[in-house]
């Protein structure tokens, strides 16, 4: 199965699904957008609609959906818009691009159920956006596994 999120900078939300049980591999890109293969500096520009994405592929047998979700929730503030910590613009969003019914419907709810949650920890609401899987663009290799490749 495949797997979809933004979460700003896609360095450090890959690296932690990459280190996730039954999570077979990842890649970073860019997705949501407008422009077709977009490189890093097109969306560096913050014009050609695309989040910096991850796409995970994982084994349903090993590792759930929901599961895969509460990675992605704690691991990033979703409650900032189109921002992660310094990083500013639009591919910085909290983003889920689901791939199927299910998964629609298995975001919508734990979205519901967390925002409590995210009122006492953040002070705001989860404004996490939960929209269609669109063409996924693989970024450039020097992205791929950075922190791995990095030793950080």
């Amino acid at each position: 199965m495949k797997a979809t999120f933004g979460a700003g900078c896609f360095w450090h939300i890959e690296e932690v699904f990459r280190k996730t049980n039954g999570v077979k591999s990842t890649k970073v890109g860019y997705s949501g957008g407008m422009k077709q293969s977009p490189t890093y500096e097109d969306v560096c520009t913050d014009s050609t609609g695309h989040a910096e994405s991850v796409e995970v592929e994982y084994n349903q047998e090993e590792i759930s959906y929901e599961d895969l979700l509460k990675i992605f929730w704690n691991n990033h503030n979703p409650t900032t818009p189109n921002r992660q910590g310094p990083d500013i613009g639009t591919q910085y969003r909290s983003v889920i691009f689901f791939h199927t019914p299910e998964q629609e419907k298995t975001a919508l709810e734990m979205k519901s159920k967390l925002n409590p949650a995210a009122r006492e920890r953040f002070n705001a609401e989860i404004i996490t956006e939960i929209k269609p899987a669109q063409e996924f663009y693989r970024a450039e290799e020097y992205h791929q596994q950075y922190f791995a490749k990095s030793n950080f």
